[in-house]
C-alpha cells in the first residue's frame, strides 16, 4: 500500500481519520481478494458541514449534514461487481463485499473492464491546497445573511420578494484506493454566499440572483455585494421587450459561456465518441473550433474548484492541451472508454479538471463594442441541446445591444444553431472569466445565430 506521506501529518489539521480509512481500505482489498477477485477498487467519501437560508429577514432553514459512503468494485477476471454502505461496522463492510462478488459472478463479461494500467497510478502526488476549513458559527451565518439580504433590498423599491440569502460551508475528505498499490486521499472545502430577488413593475415580475464559491472563504465576494449584484441583475430584467425574427451576432456572457464549452467536452467523452453519438465523431485531429480557440486542462491550478492531484482511477494528471489552434488534439477518456477506443486514458474518470479557453484581449464592454449590433445572452433556459447531431436551440433572456451599448432588456426569443457551425464561428473570447466552475472562460462572442422571436 503506497500512501502520500505529506498528507499524514495533516491529520490534526482537518480532523478526519485518515490512518483508519486507508487501513480499512487496505483490508477490504485483501477481503475481496480472499472471496476471489482479481483485481479491487474502492472508495470512501465523508462530508459534513451546514446550509442557512434567510428570507425577508426571518430564518427559512437550517441544514447540518453529515454523511459517509463507502463502495467497493470487484474484478473477477473480465466480469465486475460494485456494492456500497454507509454503515463502517466490519459485518457490514464484509457483507458489502459479499454482494460485489456475489453481483460479478454472475455478469457477463467485457473484455474492456479494469482497472487503469499501474504504471499510470499517482504514487506520488501534490498537495493543492483545496483545504481551507471556515470558523463561521451558524450565529453568524445568520446574521451576516439577514444584513447582506437586507442591504439588496435597498437598492430599489420594486424589489418586492425575495428567495433568500444562502450561506453554505462544507468540507470533505475522499480516499481512493485499488488493488495496484494505489491509496489516495483528497481533503477539500467549499463555500458559498448565493442571493435571489423579485421585483414587480407595471404588473410585471422579473427574477434574478448572483453568487459566490470558493474553496477558501476569504476569496468569496464581500457578501452585501453579492446581495446588491442579485439586486441590480433583477432590477435590470424589469421592462423586457420582443424582438423580431433575425439572425445577428451573439455574446454569451462568461457564466453561461462555459456551457457552450460543457456541450463541447460532452461530445468528446469517450463513450459518446465509442457509440458514435456525437456530432465529434471521427473529427480527432481536425479543426472544431475558429482558428484562434485553444483549450488546456490544468488540474494542478492551487484552490481551484476543478483541481485533483489524481483522477477518479487513480490515475496522475498532468497539464495537456485539448484543442490548439482550433485543432482538436485528444478526446476525453477514463480507462473503459480508452480501450474500447484502442487509446490510452487521458486520466478523465469522473470528469475534466479547470479547462483554461485562451481569452483575447477584450472585457465585456469590448466584445459588446466589437459585436456593435446583436444579442447579449445573460440565461439559458430549456435543454434543447442534441450531442448526436449538433442541434441547438434554447430559450434565452438577454439584452437588445446597438452602437456597442445595452438598449433594453430582451424575452420570449429563441436561439437556434448547430453547435459545429457554433464552435468554428467564434469570434472572441472575452478575459471577464468566471472561476466559479471547473471551465474557466471569458464570454463569448459569436458570428451569427438565428433568434426566433415575434
Amino acid at each position: 500500500m503506497v500512501v502520500k506521506k505529506q498528507k499524514k501529518a495533516a491529520k490534526s489539521k482537518h480532523g478526519f481519520d485518515e490512518k483508519k480509512f486507508t487501513g480499512l481500505t487496505s483490508d477490504i482489498i485483501k477481503q475481496a481478494k480472499k472471496m476471489g477477485a482479481t483485481a479491487v477498487e474502492v472508495e470512501a467519501d465523508i462530508s459534513s458541514g451546514f446550509s442557512i437560508k434567510v428570507r425577508k429577514n426571518k430564518i427559512e432553514t437550517i441544514e447540518h449534514s453529515y454523511g459517509k459512503t463507502l463502495g467497493v468494485i470487484v474484478y473477477f477476471g473480465y466480469r465486475t461487481g460494485s456494492a456500497t454502505t454507509s454503515d463502517l461496522k466490519p459485518e457490514s463492510i464484509t457483507t458489502m463485499i459479499e454482494k460485489a462478488c456475489h453481483i460479478a459472478r454472475f455478469t457477463s463479461e467485457d473484455p474492456f473492464v479494469g482497472l487503469a494500467d499501474p504504471e499510470l497510478m499517482a504514487y506520488d502526488y501534490q498537495d493543492l491546497d483545496l483545504y481551507h476549513p471556515w470558523q463561521i458559527k451558524v450565529e453568524e451565518a445568520i446574521d451576516l445573511a439577514k444584513n447582506a439580504e437586507t442591504r439588496g433590498f435597498s437598492y430599489d423599491k420594486r424589489l418586492t420578494n425575495s428567495e433568500g440569502f444562502g450561506v453554505d460551508t462544507f468540507r470533505v475528505f475522499d480516499i481512493y484506493a485499488n488493488s495496484h498499490g494505489f491509496c489516495g486521499t483528497t481533503i477539500a472545502t467549499k463555500h458559498s454566499f448565493g442571493c435571489s430577488f423579485i421585483a414587480e413593475d407595471k404588473n410585471e415580475m422579473q427574477r434574478d440572483y448572483y453568487y459566490t464559491i470558493a474553496r477558501d472563504a476569504g476569496d468569496l465576494k464581500n457578501a452585501d455585494s453579492v446581495a446588491v449584484e442579485a439586486a441590480k441583475r433583477t432590477i435590470n430584467r424589469l421592462n423586457a421587450q420582443r424582438i423580431t425574427t433575425r439572425a445577428c451576432p451573439i455574446v454569451f456572457i462568461a457564466e453561461i459561456a462555459s456551457s457552450l464549452i460543457g456541450n463541447f467536452i460532452r461530445a468528446i467523452y469517450g463513450n459518446n465518441i465509442y457509440r458514435k453519438s456525437s456530432f465529434l465523431v471521427d473529427h480527432l485531429h481536425k479543426p472544431v473550433f475558429a482558428k484562434h480557440i485553444n483549450i488546456e486542462e490544468n488540474p494542478y491550478i492551487p484552490k481551484a474548484l476543478g483541481s485533483a492531484a489524481f483522477d477518479g482511477e487513480g490515475v496522475k494528471l498532468f497539464p495537456n492541451n485539448i484543442v490548439v489552434d482550433g485543432v482538436l488534439e485528444r478526446y476525453v477518456l477514463d480507462s473503459y472508454a480508452a480501450r474500447k477506443l484502442k487509446m490510452k486514458t487521458t486520466g478523465n474518470a469522473g470528469g475534466v479538471h479547470n479547462l483554461i479557453i485562451k481569452t483575447s484581449d477584450f472585457d465585456l464592454n469590448g466584445l459588446l463594442s466589437k459585436m456593435d449590433t446583436g444579442l447579449l445572452v445573460t440565461e439559458l433556459m430549456g435543454d434543447g441541446v442534441n450531442i448526436v447531431t449538433g442541434d441547438y436551440s434554447r430559450g434565452i433572456f438577454g439584452y437588445w445591444v446597438e452602437n456597442g451599448q445595452i438598449q433594453y432588456p430582451v424575452t420570449g426569443v429563441t436561439i437556434a444553431g448547430n453547435l459545429k457551425d457554433m464552435l468554428l464561428n467564434i469570434v472572441a473570447v472575452g478575459n471577464d472569466i468566471d472561476y466559479r466552475s471547473n471551465i474557466l472562460t471569458g464570454s463569448i462572442l459569436l458570428d451569427k445565430m438565428t433568434i426566433a422571436g415575434s
